[in-house]
């Protein structure tokens, strides 16, 4: 079993690379992937155990890994890399995602038809040995992690709440920034303009 959702053996061997350059600087690699075309791009995804990365430390990430690229030379052709976070409704890539991000709703895709279907949407109950375990509209089901080939989390008001919430009581974000926000709308009866009629 692959530690890393990577079915493409060069992101296999990128995520083989990268893996310990990122943990050096004191980040995760969520994601590596390679896309070929006219302008071969190189895409990390990188993340601070617990969550939250600047822009800044993109780019110190880049630079390391431009650097090791460069010397490991995986890729024959010129590329561009490019480094992000994962974002609010990030992939889950790795087998402990299932189990970080329990209690929220995911969609994951699998490599084979499985009873028929191969797109799942639920909300996730953590893992159980090698299995993902989701709860659908059928019951709760356990999926092999290495049968996946796509998994995301869902942006939802919840994700949403929890995301920003860990932030601040990481001192990630300065409350005293912000204008004190005032709820006016307390239900959607009330959410019209003062003009309509009922």
């Amino acid at each position: 079993m692959s530690d890393l959702i990577a079915k493409a053996s060069i992101d296999r061997r990128l995520a083989e690379i990268l893996t310990p350059v990122i943990e050096d600087l004191g980040f995760e690699l969520v994601r590596v992937r390679y896309m070929g075309g006219k302008t071969p791009t190189v895409q990390i995804m990188a993340d601070r155990p617990g969550g939250g990365i600047e822009v800044d430390e993109c780019g110190r990430i880049s630079t390391a890994a431009s650097a090791h690229l460069d010397v490991e030379d995986p890729i024959e052709d010129a590329y561009t890399l490019e480094v992000s976070s994962p974002g609010i409704d990030r992939p889950l890539t790795r087998l402990k995602d299932f189990d970080d991000w329990q209690g929220h709703v995911a969609k994951i895709e699998t490599t084979e038809m499985i009873d028929g279907r191969r797109r799942f949407k639920g909300v996730l109950a953590g893992v159980e040995g090698d299995e993902v375990l989701i709860e659908i509209d059928e019951g709760t089901i356990g999926l092999r992690f290495d049968w996946l080939s796509d998994a995301k989390l869902v942006l939802t008001d919840d994700l949403i709440r929890e995301v920003l919430r860990a932030r601040k009581n990481a001192g990630e974000i300065d409350e005293s920034q912000f204008d004190e926000i005032e709820t006016i709308i307390d239900s959607e009866d009330d959410a019209r303009l003062p003009d309509q009629k009922d």
